[in-house]
């Protein structure tokens, strides 16, 4: 039954038989029997079918959240018992957005430092993304936003508030003095992260309320894509300002503060809201309490 719930989780999620089957390591005409015979054993057609997959019915719908539930306390059980057996190990698999990337690393190297037998997955996703990963059971936790979007039933533990910088070349007219005012910056040239990213969204309001509206005419899911282009080019970008140093380190290139406008979006560790936690995953929140720098 497990393995036929995880089956559904993974057609929701993936919404192609094909591309679920190959997730789940198996062929897709094991997928479809899996999913017809969890149909026989519930009663309920679950799943819309045509030429192709054409969506969970309502009983899908509902028996997804369920699924879900099931399967997450069945993992569950799995890492408790293993902790009981061989002490605190496992994996753990983590989802952040990628201004926030340097602080992922600082979370696991000290926790692998003090639990050497856990080891990671460590993957850079947008924050609309790393809270669907959560949903779907891809992941263990994220690091994400905290305060700016809704977030759902997590739990979350703080780690920093963003500040900003501008990263531009030593011999730009912006590189003088500092702290800049957003409103220095309308005539630009920027290149910033795309659209789908939060971090965007914020430096889009904090030019809004500036009363500035610059565009920027290179965008880039990567901010190794955007420093580089203002290390080959007459550009500037926006970056946090801890990325924003160890991405320019020794790099020639100057890092500008930007003048703050109101408090800084703060950012921390996220995991879905269950109790009791796996020894590993509370193990990982403690690791976060311990690197959280005052927010006030």
């Amino acid at each position: 039954m497990i393995a036929k719930l995880e089956m559904l989780i993974a057609l929701a999620r993936e919404r192609h038989f094909g591309r679920a089957a190959e997730s789940l390591g198996i062929t897709q005409p094991s997928l479809s029997a899996g999913i017809r015979q969890l149909e026989e054993q519930l009663g309920v057609k679950l799943v819309s079918r045509g030429s192709r997959f054409g969506g969970l019915t309502p009983e899908g719908q509902r028996a997804l959240i369920r699924a879900r539930q099931i399967v997450g306390d069945t993992r569950r059980l799995r890492e408790e018992m293993r902790a009981s057996r061989e002490g605190l190990a496992g994996h753990l698999r983590l989802a952040v957005i990628p201004t926030a990337l340097t602080w992922a690393s600082r979370l696991v190297t000290g926790f692998t430092a003090r639990h050497p037998n856990v080891s990671f997955t460590v993957l850079s996703r947008a924050s609309a993304e790393i809270l669907s990963m959560l949903d779907d059971l891809e992941i263990d936790a994220g690091i994400s936003y905290l305060d700016n979007e809704p977030l759902g039933r997590v739990t979350t533990r703080p780690l920093y508030r963003e500040a900003y910088t501008l990263v531009c070349r030593p011999e730009h007219p912006l590189a003088q003095g500092g702290p800049l005012s957003w409103d220095a910056l309308g005539d630009a040239r920027l290149c910033l992260l795309t659209p789908d990213m939060q971090n965007r969204r914020i430096i889009n309001r904090q030019f809004m309320e500036a009363g500035v509206a610059p565009t920027a005419l290179i965008e880039s899911s990567s901010t190794v894509v955007l420093v580089s282009n203002v290390l080959h080019g007459d550009w500037v970008t926006i970056l946090p300002t801890d990325l924003a140093r160890f991405l320019c380190e020794g790099k020639p290139l100057a890092v500008v503060p930007l003048a703050e406008r109101g408090a800084a979006p703060a950012v921390g560790l996220i995991a879905p809201h269950q109790e009791p936690y796996t020894p590993v995953l509370q193990a990982l929140l403690g690791e976060a309490e311990g690197l959280t720098r005052p927010l006030s």
